[in-house]
């Protein structure tokens, strides 16, 4: 009796010491972690490297398997299928897996794959998988060209301006961008921080294309772009014609619009604004036209309208909007069909900004006072798309 109590505290002593070596041993083994992954796609076919760290350097080699797994990104497609062995070298504190990312200019939604990790050698793992995302930020963007187009000409005018975006990049000496978020959002409330990356503004088939994005951007949920003509091309009187498709979605508010390009001295809204195009994507088949002015106090004095389209809306095929702008008359139509004039009866006596030059602002706000902000219906990005803006002067 006393031999086999003797033996059975003995077995109690070694596997006590035993547990406590395996866990110093464990506890001083360094841990390998490697953030997640983001990746902007290479217009050519591209070598990326995933880092991977150690908590601490060790005085072994360090071995980790690893393999690609397919999400929504596709091995063969998207990227190269990988597989083996991860070495780190003693004394080192990171190593780096290779990842052959496939060239791919086509604008399209983050896609994901993913880097599983097996059979640690002389390290733990935080993680056994890194996510990697790809974002594909190209410029190429097939999109439906249909819809209605203006003539080329028109009697007794010649065209005194245009822009086809039919170049690569957008034209310096036509646009520049207006970038941030503006006072108090742009004096509307609005919520996106407008950039001049081309994430948000770039050029696609013979059209420019402003896309609204939902992501973290200097402390704004979304980005956008805006771009004036100021001080590069300024008009005073002329046909316009503007040949655009527009976003319609709940809080998005696209808009072709001109100001006066005195707004520096005389401020806003005694310079005036010509609203060729607003819309508001809670009325999807409804766009607005407005002008604004200033009575004797310098408050704002506006005259608009409505124009509305049936069995469809705005974002399914190009629509051209107009304005047909002389001394003391402004008139607005949309595909031809004329539906709002103002006058200089309108605003007499006070005065007449109108008869002034003006230039133009192409954006896409999201959210503001109007729209209100976007909800669970609004998927993202929102693209706003134009053809073409054609200035016809008199003859």
């Amino acid at each position: 009796m006393y031999l086999k109590k003797m033996l059975l505290v003995s077995s109690i002593i070694l596997f006590v010491c035993c547990s406590k070596s395996n866990s110093e041993s464990a506890q001083s083994l360094p841990v390998a972690n490697s953030a997640t992954a983001n990746i902007v796609r290479p217009d050519i076919t591209s070598s990326v490297k995933i880092k991977v760290d150690l908590s601490t350097n060790y005085t072994k080699d360090v071995s980790i398997q690893y393999a690609t797994t397919d999400g929504t990104a596709k091995a063969g497609k998207d990227y190269t299928a990988a597989s083996g062995t991860l070495t780190i070298p003693a004394g080192s504190s990171s190593g780096y897996i290779d990842v052959v990312i496939a060239g791919d200019s086509l604008r399209q939604s983050q896609q994901k794959f993913s880097v599983s990790l097996s059979n640690p050698v002389n390290c733990t793992l935080k993680s056994n998988t890194i996510d990697i995302y790809i974002s594909n930020d190209g410029t190429y963007l097939p999109f439906d060209t249909t819809g209605y187009k203006s003539p080329d000409s028109y009697p007794g005018y010649i065209l005194k301006w245009s822009d086809e975006f039919n170049t690569k990049d957008i034209n310096a000496t036509n646009w520049k961008f207006e970038t941030g978020t503006g006072s108090n959002g742009w004096g509307n409330n609005e919520l996106e921080n407008y950039t001049s990356r081309s994430q948000n503004a770039f050029t696609s088939g013979g059209s420019l294309i402003i896309e609204a994005r939902q992501e973290t951007y200097n402390s704004s949920a979304y980005t956008s772009a805006r771009m004036v003509s100021a001080g590069l091309q300024e008009f005073q009187f002329g046909h316009i014609d503007i040949r655009a498709k527009l976003p319609v979605a709940k809080g998005m508010w696209p808009a072709i619009w001109m100001l006066g390009s005195n707004i520096s001295q005389a401020g806003w809204p005694k310079c005036g604004e010509m609203d060729i195009m607003e819309l508001v994507g809670t009325y999807p088949s409804r766009v607005t036209s407005t002008l604004h002015w200033a009575n004797a106090a310098g408050n704002d004095m506006l005259k608009g309208t409505n124009y509305s389209i049936l069995n469809a809306d705005f974002s399914q095929q190009f629509h051209v909007f107009s304005a047909d702008w002389k001394q003391d008359t402004i008139a607005f139509s949309v595909d031809g069909n004329l539906f709002l004039t103002v006058t200089n009866n309108d605003i007499a006596p006070l005065n007449n900004p109108f008869n002034s030059p003006f230039f133009f602002i192409l954006n896409v706000a999201v959210g503001g006072n109007w729209p209100g902000p976007p909800d669970g219906t609004t998927v993202f990005p929102q693209r706003m798309y134009v053809d073409y803006v054609r200035v016809f002067a008199k003859q």
